[in-house]
């Protein structure tokens, strides 16, 4: 069975009745099956889980990420999550028989028509990226929401899609197709983000000795007064998990400070986490509804797989 999997990223953490609204969107959607919703107040950013076969998919993001458009005001957002748009990254990821490139073709149908409907610049980035320039998307995300202005008045960076114009409210969306990542923050022991943010600068790949496929960030929860590093791995199977969280925990060792706690956002492969237990990662809220395949074997009448 070809399933594809969304994970789109969106920027509203705190309004409960605004992301149950969005998360109705999708739930609405014929054959569409919403698994996971992680709001967080913090980044005040919610991702949205849900898989369905790739001509469904595309009609469950566009109920989505047109929901949002009606809901937020990015001229009036806050948070320690770099943005660049209300509906700010939309990948999709190849599961069951899809292919990469059905994935991609369905970033193009869904990011095409979400531009049209809403007037809004669209980049495609990762598989489905036009231009060699934006298949990263730290690259399209350089300068942010606050420089995004100035990005599109640049030749260079006119949109993939829609109108080369800068609506304050709703910013700008990157759509991709891309490998299952995991989105894995730790918590730290202190309110001191210099730690975090030293800990993220020596760990991510960009970094001398720094860990392959790994990006990350030193942010301040000010809801929790604590800090984290967050932190995407692009390839559990470059770096796995507890390679990063042993990493983590012997850097915050150095400056006197433990690991609290870590966190998932939105689903894992199985095979992701087989290294190490659970618990040795100290994961909160870890069971097997965090994992993808648990979802698939349930409620699809084939089991799916990592592409």
């Amino acid at each position: 069975m070809k399933i594809i999997e969304c994970v789109a990223n969106i920027s509203e953490g705190r309004d409960r009745g605004k992301i149950e609204l969005m998360a109705e969107a999708v739930a609405g959607t014929r054959n569409g099956q919403l698994l996971n919703v992680s709001a967080d107040p913090d980044h005040n950013r919610t991702v949205f889980t849900f898989i369905a076969d790739p001509e469904t998919i595309v009609a469950a993001a566009l109920a989505l990420c047109n929901m949002a458009i009606t809901l937020i005001d990015l001229s009036r957002h806050e948070g320690v999550h770099p943005r660049i748009g209300a509906v700010d990254v939309v990948p999709f990821i190849p599961l069951g028989e899809s292919t990469m490139a059905e994935a991609a073709e369905t970033a193009h149908r869904f990011g095409r028509a979400f531009a049209q409907h809403n007037q809004i610049p669209v980049y495609f980035y990762g598989e489905a990226a036009l231009n060699k320039n934006r298949r990263e998307l730290p690259d399209i995300r350089r300068g942010g929401y606050e420089g995004l202005q100035m990005k599109l008045e640049d030749p260079a960076w006119a949109p993939d899609a829609g109108p080369c114009t800068f609506d304050p409210n709703r910013g700008a969306a990157a759509v991709g197709a891309r490998f299952p990542l995991i989105a894995f923050n730790i918590n730290l022991t202190t309110d001191d983000v210099h730690i975090a943010r030293q800990i993220a600068s020596e760990i991510r790949e960009a970094a001398h000795g720094g860990l392959p496929r790994v990006r990350a960030l030193g942010l301040f929860l000010k809801s929790r007064r604590i800090v984290q590093v967050s932190m995407n791995l692009l390839d559990y199977r470059v770096t796995p998990m507890s390679v990063v969280y042993e990493t983590v925990r012997k850097k915050a060792k150095q400056h006197g400070v433990k690991i609290l706690e870590s966190e998932l956002i939105g689903l894992i492969p199985e095979a992701a986490y087989r290294d190490a237990a659970a618990k040795d990662l100290k994961i909160a809220d870890f069971g097997p509804h965090r994992v993808i395949e648990y979802y698939c074997n349930t409620s699809i009448d084939r089991p799916c797989k990592s592409c």
